[in-house]
């Protein structure tokens, strides 16, 4: 027997994949459009998870020593074009501001696109001898892209975002924070958002506009596309000669600084929608949940139900999120709009269940449901918020391992995408971006990253033929 639909304004995501994600984010309460092209209002429950992203990996950033700042919005145009590589990346994304009011101005300023070259000029100003070293910096901020296609969360004119620039006395030093920033994403996306990465270095082709090297996190969505949910770049001391950024070293010797950049933003609400959503609305992750219990009074006009319902919510406040629905719609209408917004666990209580010093607790995940004692709620709440995690996690996890293909020829890329459908092909590779394009050209997927965790799928690429040097992940992406 079918599954009871219990919210009939979505369409499958299976019949119409896009379709389905613009219904959640509408009719989840997460975004509404604005009447400026491609920017969208993030709505209070929408930026709720927002918020709750951002304290969890604020507090990561912290621990490891950063400390936040705040840059201007604005870039002159003489100081983006300082960097040639960097300046020729974005240029067809930058906004440009011309007029202070009615006056025309002497010189053009860019709303930013990305905050490398404002962090070069105050790093600059302000690194002087090896004992100001490192700088560990991040800013909280919008950015604007002017992108022509445009998706909510996934790729909007402008977004919110962290960025992090920090400056070293040394390349190692460098290089050790580029790669402890990615595994601090891949962290937060596992234990946080409850979504397995890959973990791999771009291709040269790829990598950050001025960076020596980029890394990334990629992950794999419901419908086997890929999305980049998070980027560190080594920059090498490239952008220090530019900026001419140098300091005294310890030997009284000027030498230039090493430098990083990282970031990750909304795009990851958009991950976490098409990682863990299905035909009834959001899953969403318990530790990024705007409310992780919703408590439903069951005939609640009778005498003594919604003061039980408030003192199970003031027992719980302060230990989890915690919401009463005590409106006069339906419990039906309410189990759907809660399912609809993907909050992890339903607290049911009625007449009867006060009777037996009991409620009943309803998982988002898979509607399990449970009869719980009252005098051991919390432990139970813990415990199944828990086990709520573990599940979406294996079931993306599952997904990933599905639909993850290992070919050894385009022929067999393409043959496994038409039998099974989008995902991610593991597939050798020569090095050279000639057969990296040709790749895309032919079978459709590009390169997503050089793994971290190689594996010799075949000793020849799968391209050319020619001896291999890497094991790359291709896949379509967002």
């Amino acid at each position: 027997m079918a599954e009871k639909k219990m919210v009939e304004a979505i369409t499958s995501r299976d019949e119409d994949f896009a379709q389905w994600y613009t219904d959640i984010v509408k009719k989840a309460d997460l975004i509404d459009y604005s009447s400026i092209k491609g920017c969208m209002i993030i709505r209070p429950y929408g930026y709720a998870i927002w918020e709750n992203m951002q304290k969890i990996l604020d507090g990561m950033f912290k621990e490891t020593g950063h400390e936040n700042v705040y840059m201007p919005m604005f870039i002159s145009e003489s100081l983006l074009n300082k960097e040639k590589d960097h300046v020729q990346g974005f240029a067809p994304e930058v906004a440009w501001v011309t007029h202070g009011g009615s006056e025309k101005l002497p010189e053009r300023l860019c709303v930013r696109p990305t905050s490398e070259t404002l962090f070069c000029e105050h790093y600059s100003n302000i690194v002087h001898s090896h004992r100001d070293l490192p700088k560990l910096y991040n800013q909280w901020c919008s950015v604007v892209r002017w992108e022509k296609t445009t998706r909510p969360f996934l790729r909007s004119r402008e977004f919110l975002w962290q960025e992090g620039h920090t400056v070293h006395a040394t390349a190692e030093e460098a290089v050790e924070e580029t790669e402890r920033m990615l595994n601090i994403y891949a962290d937060f996306c596992k234990n946080a958002l409850n979504m397995p990465v890959v973990k791999g270095r771009k291709t040269e082709s790829d990598k950050f506009a001025g960076a020596e090297a980029t890394y990334a996190i990629e992950a794999l969505m419901h419908d086997g596309k890929a999305l980049q949910a998070g980027t560190s770049h080594y920059f090498g001391d490239g952008f220090a000669k530019a900026f001419d950024i140098t300091y005294t070293s310890k030997e009284n010797k000027l030498e230039y600084v090493y430098e990083t950049s990282w970031g990750v933003s909304t795009r990851l609400i958009g991950a976490i929608i098409m990682s863990h959503g299905d035909d009834n609305g959001l899953v969403l992750p318990p530790a990024i949940a705007p409310i992780q219990v919703i408590i439903i009074p069951v005939n609640q006009h009778k005498e003594g139900v919604l003061e039980k319902a408030e003192e199970i919510a003031a027992r719980l406040k302060g230990r989890y999120r915690v919401k009463i629905d005590d409106s006069d719609n339906s419990p039906g209408w309410k189990f759907s709009e809660y399912e609809m917004k993907g909050v992890p666990l339903r607290l049911e209580i009625g007449p009867k269940d006060i009777e037996n010093n009991q409620c009943v607790i309803v998982r988002r995940d898979n509607r399990e449901k449970s009869f719980v004692p009252l005098d051991s709620l919390e432990v139970k709440i813990e415990e199944l918020l828990k086990v709520y995690a573990e599940n979406i996690y294996k079931i993306a996890y599952d997904n990933m391992q599905k639909r993850t293909y290992e070919c050894k020829t385009m022929d067999e890329i393409i043959q496994k995408l038409s039998e099974s459908g989008d995902g991610f092909v593991h597939a050798m590779w020569c090095g050279e971006e000639e057969c990296e394009d040709k790749v895309k050209e032919i079978t459709g997927v590009g390169s997503r990253c050089i793994p971290f965790e190689q594996k010799e799928i075949s000793d020849k690429c799968v391209c050319c033929g020619r001896p291999a040097k890497h094991m790359v992940c291709w896949g379509k992406a967002y």
